[in-house]
């Protein structure tokens, strides 16, 4: 590879490490909201999963069991919502094939 093919691979790299550091700062400002049964367990996670805030409706404080059933469903939904936009800010930083962790 001449020397000028490898200086525009090595810009190319670090513009693409540029976007990238760039996507993770701005998703690291998106919180997500995910629920269980229509609102009634809520929580709030950020795109780099720092979990911000858990409500809790308090009609469900007599039932043990339903209450966690609820709060998992409730970190899955955000999970997934946050899976899809790190997805979308992530996915046209990197060649085909190349999967890096968020």
């Amino acid at each position: 590879m001449s020397k000028g093919g490898m200086g525009n691979l090595m810009k190319q790299a670090q513009m693409m490490q540029a976007n990238l550091q760039k996507a993770q700062a701005e998703l690291a400002e998106i919180d997500v909201e995910g629920s269980a049964s229509n609102g009634l367990v809520k929580v709030i996670i950020s795109c780099k999963n720092d979990i911000k805030k858990i409500h809790i409706d308090p009609s469900l404080l007599d039932d043990k069991e339903v209450l966690e059933d609820m709060i998992l469903v409730a970190f899955k939904d955000a999970l997934k919502k946050i899976e899809v936009i790190s997805n979308q800010k992530m996915g046209g930083l990197m060649p085909p094939g190349m999967n890096l962790p968020i």
